[in-house]
């Protein structure tokens, strides 16, 4: 039975791990976080839901010897990357000026909050020597390239394609109770998901995810769109939650073959149809479709996180959209975003919204 490392006890992470543990599939939970009270409590509950045993460790993940030590000393099968510094639902509801600002220049200029953590955990799993399969769940349409440009990708993403593939699934359900579902693959990037899990279609068509179904990979975008609309919250962590855990499942050794879509299946930036087999994660891009063709229009949806470009060290540019949002506040926070300087441009949003 496999042993799986989760890293990050917030909402996101203790559904994971309670969907794991339910799972029949994993022999021993480690469940690592920076609160005691919140470790605690997430640990009480998961081992409560089921008979696999739960270890929790209290360790800050950006403490990259502590993870690289605990990586060492466990070796788990499967790492799951839940942190950050800051939720990205830690400005819903806010109305003040700087708030506003911030979350109108697109989730790309929190990439501080979003970054450091899966970072830290990259790095820890290579000066760990850790070749096992790592899932990240911060940002990882847009932490993933930048990873992949420093050498450190993770495995795969979770949530955001896989989130639109289950509203399609379940829009198709619906529609045909008793038809088989025919298999269906997304590519879109994060920018598109609130869109899709609210129903609103965008009159643009290249605005639209790309949604291809049955083997011939028959265009039907609309059906992304076409499901009860779910207003932004929580809620929203447990769709994501159902698009991870056959991903995470399909991560294990011994599992079978699934035929999914996920964001930044090694690094890419954006999400892709992929086949998880053998712990490996392949495109499965529908005929007709190339990579480079389905890897542009990514990258063109970035740019409504505010992301124009990355360069090959790493650096992140913002769009001129971004800039011109915080221009008035504080035209610095949406300066190019360099490694080095993460630490800095996170205090710079500390300064602003605290």
């Amino acid at each position: 039975m496999s042993v799986v490392m989760i890293i990050g006890m917030g909402d996101m992470g203790e559904g994971l791990a309670s969907g794991l543990a339910v799972s029949g599939r994993v022999g021993r939970l480690v469940l690592v976080g920076r609160s005691s009270p919140g470790l605690s409590a997430a640990a009480a509950t998961v081992a409560s839901m089921s008979d696999c045993p739960v270890q929790s460790i209290q360790t800050d993940a950006m403490r990259q010897g502590d993870i690289a030590d605990l990586l060492a000393r466990t070796m788990p099968d499967l790492v799951v990357q839940c942190a950050s510094l800051r939720s990205p639902w830690a400005l819903a509801g806010r109305e003040d000026a700087a708030a506003q600002a911030i979350v109108g220049a697109g989730l790309g200029l929190r990439l501080p909050y979003q970054l450091p953590v899966v970072l830290s955990v990259m790095r820890a799993a290579k000066d760990a020597g850790y070749a096992g399969p790592i899932a990240n769940l911060s940002f990882p349409d847009v932490t993933g390239p930048i990873l992949q440009r420093l050498g450190l990708a993770p495995t795969v993403g979770l949530g955001n394609a896989g989130m639109i593939l289950r509203r399609v699934r379940a829009t198709l359900r619906a529609a045909a109770p008793e038809a088989d579902l025919p298999l269906v693959r997304i590519v879109a990037h994060h920018s598109q998901v609130a869109a899709a899990m609210q129903a609103r279609e965008p009159v643009d068509p290249g605005k639209r995810c790309r949604v291809y179904l049955g083997e011939g990979g028959q265009r039907d975008d609309s059906v992304a769109y076409q499901g009860p609309a779910l207003a932004p919250g929580l809620r929203y962590n447990a769709v994501t939650a159902a698009a991870a855990i056959p991903v995470l499942e399909a991560l294990l050794p011994g599992s079978a073959s699934l035929r999914w879509s996920t964001p930044a299946p090694a690094g890419l930036d954006g999400g892709y149809p992929v086949l998880i087999a053998n712990g490996a994660v392949t495109l499965d891009l529908p005929p007709g479709l190339s990579q480079g063709d389905a890897l542009a229009f990514n990258q063109q949806m970035a740019h409504h996180d505010g992301i124009d470009h990355v360069d090959e060290d790493g650096t992140v540019h913002f769009t001129a959209a971004s800039r011109r949002a915080v221009a008035s506040f504080d035209a610095g926070l949406a300066e190019p975003l360099a490694i080095d300087d993460l630490e800095a441009r996170a205090a710079m949003l500390d300064a602003a919204l605290d």
